[in-house]
């Protein structure tokens, strides 16, 4: 709830002054209130300096309504434009990347981009062309993989637009599918490095202490499959990734009295049995 009202002032900041993102969350941080920040930023010369520059480099709304024209299928562009746009990106439309992109164009739905959020979202990225949009996509990845923060909040988005309309849940195969996606390259890049606690919004290192593993991620969907479970609810998606980046790797430190779902709880007595067994 805090960083969804951090997200409005900041948009609402950069609507009036033509900051950058960057700019208008230093000022907020600073002094709190929107009017009171807003205020501060035009009586700093060097701040309004900056604005005007940004402004007169940002990219061109006019060049994205002509990039959407060409893959949109009706008022949106659909499946079909966004194999069309990935084949001019040269990315695999099945990239984990994408998941970033949808987030930040607050895709709704699986491959479905409104103008709205296409023009807003490369707009933040600073993109107006297939070149630039290809550069981004190399930092979205580096972001993706690194930034713990980053792979929460495209982590969480993930969930809401692969749902089915009107479902409440992921379908197991589906979340399956994403998490094939999300984990590797969380594990890989440090995302989702092993931490003890969590402290408001800091993350505690284990100084290298072994946890979630690769081969952890096939055991968790043997185990999905093996149980026959159909969905995977909001809340198990979320505390799954939690449960990720604390969980130790001989799954001892596990606290069954936290208010962990079921199906977690399950799989750890699951995975206690597998591992002592040496399988």
């Amino acid at each position: 709830m805090v960083d969804k009202k951090m997200d409005e002032s900041i948009a609402q900041f950069c609507a009036v002054t033509g900051a950058s993102s960057k700019e208008a969350k230093k000022f907020l941080e600073k002094y709190k209130k929107l009017e009171v920040a807003v205020d501060a930023f035009y009586n700093d010369p060097n701040a309004m300096a900056a604005a005007s520059r940004m402004q007169n480099d940002a990219p061109s709304t006019s060049k994205l309504n002509q990039l959407f024209d060409k893959y949109k299928d009706g008022d949106e562009i659909t499946a079909n434009g966004t194999i069309k746009l990935c084949e001019d990106l040269e990315v695999d439309p099945e990239n984990v990347v994408l998941l970033a992109v949808a987030y930040e164009l607050k895709s709704e739905r699986l491959g479905e981009w409104s103008r709205k959020g296409w023009i807003e979202g490369w707009k933040n990225l600073g993109c107006d062309s297939i070149p630039a949009m290809k550069t981004t996509l190399v930092k979205l990845t580096d972001k993706l993989g690194s930034d713990p923060e980053y792979f929460r909040k495209v982590y969480q988005h993930t969930f809401e637009f692969a749902r089915a309309e009107g479902q409440r849940s992921l379908g197991v195969d589906v979340a399956q599918a994403f998490w094939s996606l999300l984990l590797p390259v969380g594990l890989k890049g440090g995302a989702l490095s092993h931490i003890s606690s969590k402290d408001g919004d800091n993350d505690i290192s284990m100084n290298g202490e072994e946890g979630w593993k690769d081969e952890y991620t096939d055991w968790w969907f043997e185990y999905l499959n093996e149980k026959g479970l159909k969905g995977i609810s909001k809340d198990t998606w979320a505390m799954f990734l939690d449960f990720v980046r604390t969980i130790d790797a001989r799954f001892e430190k596990y606290d069954m009295e936290e208010a962990w779902p079921s199906t977690i709880d399950d799989f750890v007595a699951w995975a206690k049995e597998r591992l002592g067994s040496g399988a």
